[in-house]
């Protein structure tokens, strides 16, 4: 893979060819590489409902009034939870199996508790921001398959939640279209970038 080309044209499709399809297998490739993302010691406290059947895409519609829900081929609904550092995660347990003491995961989960995530504006902020890093990478991971991608924040998240019956627990992140961009469509040039000189401070 030749990182800075696929970075260079990975593009926000708006508009998808509703007549071609994903393989489930060429889905299944691009979210394993997209879960190498980084989490918080490394609980990947996310998961995903991938929007696929027509009568998902009008629930999901629902709930975000854009074209691209209809007519690509799958949205990703990616969910954070904004518990996932609690015992009840699985990744506790492969921890202890590679040899972490269970004391020592009681304490990593006391600190979590009592100070990194101690109120619900922490905690949502750690399921977004964990989750929107398995988000970019899936983009990416897309890309270099030669699948577009959309993603999106404007929507009603309550609406999605009731709509797909999503734990109060859980934080609805973004939504990812992915498809084919539609053949008479045309991408705009890219808009200008802010630069190294622009957005970073030395200190």
């Amino acid at each position: 893979m030749d990182y800075k080309k696929v970075n260079n044209n990975r593009r926000s499709i708006n508009f998808f060819d509703t007549e071609r399809k994903i393989e489930r297998e060429l889905l299944k490739e691009i979210i394993n590489d997209g879960t190498l993302a980084p989490s918080a010691f490394n609980l990947q406290p996310w998961e995903i409902i991938m929007v696929k059947s027509n009568e998902s895409k009008k629930k999901l519609h629902e709930g975000c009034q854009q074209p691209k829900i209809l007519e690509a081929p799958v949205t990703l609904i990616m969910i954070g939870n904004t518990l996932g550092y609690k015992r009840e995660n699985p990744i506790w347990d492969t921890k202890k199996e590679n040899g972490t003491k269970e004391e020592d995961i009681a304490k990593t989960i006391g600190v979590c508790n009592d100070f990194l995530y101690s109120n619900d504006i922490r905690k949502n902020a750690m399921a977004v921001r964990n989750t929107s890093l398995l988000a970019m990478n899936i983009m990416i991971s897309a890309e270099n398959l030669g699948v577009n991608s959309h993603p999106m924040i404007g929507f009603d998240e309550e609406k999605v939640k009731e709509n797909f019956n999503i734990d109060k627990n859980k934080t609805v992140t973004m939504l990812i279209s992915l498809g084919y961009l539609k053949k008479d469509q045309e991408l705009y040039p890219r808009e200008k970038r802010r630069t190294y000189d622009e957005i970073v401070t030395e200190v």
